[in-house]
């Protein structure tokens, strides 16, 4: 479904020039759960971002669906089936959660079930928020909660969730860690989640270690994760900061 070949992005720091991304290779099959971790400032927001088309690779091939999309659009990616879910999400000032949600699913508007399906699966009351605005009034954690509500409203063959975990409370963060297991059993999207949360990677098929811009190690959670904790990632340490929600 996706394949990354030797994926490369570089930028310019002045008189120096910076590999964000080093020659990174990823192949996800239908129906995968993969979840991308290393340490910060490793390359794996960036790496997330290059597949949505939010950053241009200067090198290298990215493949969906057997189509070349490396420098494609992200409107034309959108269209093609790629949805993501930011670290940080946008407010939307005089739009509520119900229109977002609609305009999501391709539909004019969406039954207040539907809504309320989606606003739960994230841990959201969902008669509290189907008619509120997606603007200052909601914290950083229901913003991002909605955030992922309208990407499972969209239901894409790629879903990539940048720390999905960011800003949530225990409670929710345990209702979406439910939420992704059902959603992988299905089988019927891929999902790539960037997250440091062990809870998250318990659930992936195939964990993928990325530092200094490489991948360093890439395999089942069992074999990843005692590199996670117990080694160094290319000389940054990295040792048992997997946090455990």
């Amino acid at each position: 479904m996706l394949t990354i070949e030797n994926l490369c992005y570089t930028v310019r720091d002045g008189e120096e020039t910076l590999g964000i991304l080093q020659g990174v290779d990823l192949t996800v099959n239908k129906g995968d759960f993969i979840v991308v971790t290393g340490p910060n400032g490793g390359g794996k927001t960036t790496l997330a971002k290059a597949i949505m088309g939010l950053v241009d690779p200067t090198g290298g091939k990215i493949t969906f669906r057997g189509e070349d999309i490396t420098h494609m659009s992200i409107t034309d990616r959108a269209k093609l089936g790629v949805s993501y879910g930011f670290q940080h999400p946008a407010r939307f000032k005089g739009m509520k959660v119900k229109d977002l949600l609609a305009l999501s699913s391709g539909k004019k508007k969406l039954s207040r079930d539907d809504c309320c399906l989606y606003l739960n699966k994230v841990g959201l009351c969902a008669g509290d928020y189907i008619d509120r605005e997606i603007d200052a009034s909601l914290s950083g954690g229901e913003v991002k909660r909605i955030e992922i509500a309208s990407v499972l409203a969209r239901g894409t063959d790629l879903m990539i969730f940048d720390e999905p975990e960011a800003g949530i409370d225990l409670w929710s963060f345990s209702r979406l860690t439910e939420t992704f297991r059902a959603l992988h059993a299905t089988r019927e999207s891929a999902i790539i989640v960037i997250s440091h949360q062990e809870r998250i990677i318990e659930l992936a098929d195939k964990v993928v270690l990325i530092s200094g811009g490489k991948v360093t190690h890439s395999g089942t959670k069992e074999e990843i994760l005692p590199f996670v904790f117990d080694r160094s990632a290319e000389g940054c340490e990295y040792d048992r900061k997997v946090a455990r929600a």
